[in-house]
């Protein structure tokens, strides 16, 4: 099968369980910012990110390229090490490339908004 194949049903896959995942985290009342891993085998990594208002996830990096499935989009200001902020705004449905972390520089994903934000992350593995 073509690696863009396996992709496209990788991300259907994790789509799939993200559903099913939004739903229980949804019963459970859970608004914690959080990762929930979804899938990983030798060519990707698959979570699903839930970021809440003013709760950032902690200082990471991404070694490798990814793309992002915003389910549910609005405006992340990446913080990084450094200090400096960007604002990336993603629209619920839309899919997104995101390149690597330059070497040695780390980053927070911030939701200065009202409502969560909910992504799908599938990261190569090289």
């Amino acid at each position: 099968m073509h690696p863009r194949n396996v992709l496209c049903l990788l991300v259907a896959t994790a789509l799939t369980s993200s559903i099913a995942t939004y739903v229980v985290a949804q019963e459970a009342g859970s608004n914690e910012t959080r990762r929930i891993p979804q899938f990983e085998n030798e060519h990707v990594r698959v979570w699903k990110s839930i970021i809440t208002p003013n709760q950032p996830l902690t200082m990471h990096r991404h070694e490798q390229p990814r793309a992002l499935i915003a389910l549910t989009g609005g405006d992340m200001t990446i913080v990084s090490d450094t200090g400096e902020e960007r604002v990336e705004t993603w629209e619920t449905g839309r899919a997104y490339w995101l390149t690597a972390d330059p070497p040695g520089r780390l980053h927070a994903d911030v939701n200065k908004g009202t409502e969560n934000i909910e992504v799908i992350v599938v990261e190569m593995n090289r």
